[in-house]
Formats: C-alpha cells, structure tokens, sequence
C-alpha cells in the first residue's frame, strides 16, 4: 500500500477547508512530526546515471548531483529537495522531508533506456545536454 506525504495529505485538508462557502475555516492543525530515519550515506558511484538535469515534455526538471542531493523545478519554483536513495536495478526513493522513507513509493524514479521516470506521476524524463 502506498502512502501520501503528510504535507500532501494536510493541502487537501486546507483545499477541502477552504471550499467551505462564507466561513472563514480554523487554522488546521499541525501535522503530526515524521519520524522517519536520515537518508543512508550516498556513494558517488550509486548515483552516477542520476547525475544531470533531466527535464519533462512540460518543461519541469529534476537535477541531481555526484552526491545524489537533487532538487525538483517548475516554472522556477521548488517543488522539492532532498536525496535520492538508491534502491538498486536503477530505482531511487526519495527522502522525504529529510528523512528516508526506507520503502519504495511513489516519491522516487526508475532509469528506463534512457529516460527517468518519476513514480508519482509515471511522466518520462530525458536527459537535458546543457
């Protein structure tokens, strides 16, 4: 079973809260703290197909460095940062708010001929030459 990242989990709430017609809706509440392990320590050569920008049909990219720290951009916004994990026959997990999830999810990519496919969307990504 796969599970939503608590943030996401909690915008749906304020989106949900939000919609609530004339009344004005209670702060929600904090989201309970993660509790998840720090990322294991990256090898260079675990990450090395990683490396470089990879960049979407709709111009959103992921780029990543020799030390598997990478972040996630669209339109010059973040949407995320953090590390990716490797999980072997080139998949990755992502961490998650600084933490390592320690299972596979939808938060992380698979290397496929070429591309990067990012799980949370299934959308191919192709390797920028810049």
């Amino acid at each position: 079973m796969r599970s939503r990242p608590l943030a996401a989990v909690g915008l749906g709430a304020v989106l949900a809260l939000s919609a609530c017609g004339g009344h004005a809706p209670k702060a929600p509440a904090a989201a309970p703290s993660t509790s998840l392990p720090p990322p294991p320590e990256v090898k260079p050569a675990q990450v090395k197909a990683l490396v470089g920008r990879w960049v979407s049909p709709q111009k959103d990219y992921f780029e990543f460095k020799g030390d598997g720290t990478g972040v996630w951009k669209k339109d010059g916004q973040t949407l995320w940062t953090g590390q990716a994990i490797p999980e072997g026959d080139d998949k990755f997990r992502f961490s998650w708010q600084g933490g390592d999830p320690q299972t596979a999810s939808y938060w992380g990519a698979t290397l496929e001929k070429g591309a990067f496919i990012f799980s949370g969307t299934n959308q191919k990504y192709v390797k920028s030459k810049r």
